[in-house]
């Protein structure tokens, strides 16, 4: 299972928590554990790239997104593409993944959406 936090900048476990999943810089990716694999630049189309945020990371192979936030659309999309999608406040990835392995998080709905976002 590969799980990706929005996040800020590359400084892994340690990084800050993006507030919004689509528009991030970077991806942090972490195992079912909360062992980092890896982090990767966000190249989806609100980057400049071609893919929209859901998609960039089905190509990635995510199986999980843990967030702070998203629009309605991203949520329909992600769950489209078998995503789960968890909407929690973190200021870092290490408070993130204490979240997850603590299971304290439920599954995303409309309702946890950003509101100033359109469907």
């Amino acid at each position: 299972m590969i799980i990706a936090i929005p996040t800020e900048g590359d400084q892994g476990i340690e990084e800050k928590v993006s507030e919004h999943f689509g528009r991030c810089n970077t991806y942090t990716l972490i195992d079912d554990k909360g062992n980092l694999l890896q982090v990767i630049p966000n190249t989806s189309s609100h980057k400049g790239g071609k893919d929209l945020p859901p998609e960039f990371l089905q190509t990635h192979h995510i199986n999980v997104l843990l967030c702070k936030g998203l629009g309605p659309r991203a949520l329909a999309s992600c769950k489209r593409l078998q995503i789960a999608v968890y909407v929690c406040s973190a200021n870092t990835v290490k408070e993130m993944i204490e979240k997850w392995k603590n299971q304290t998080l439920s599954l995303a709905t409309i309702d946890d959406t950003c509101k100033d976002h359109c469907l």
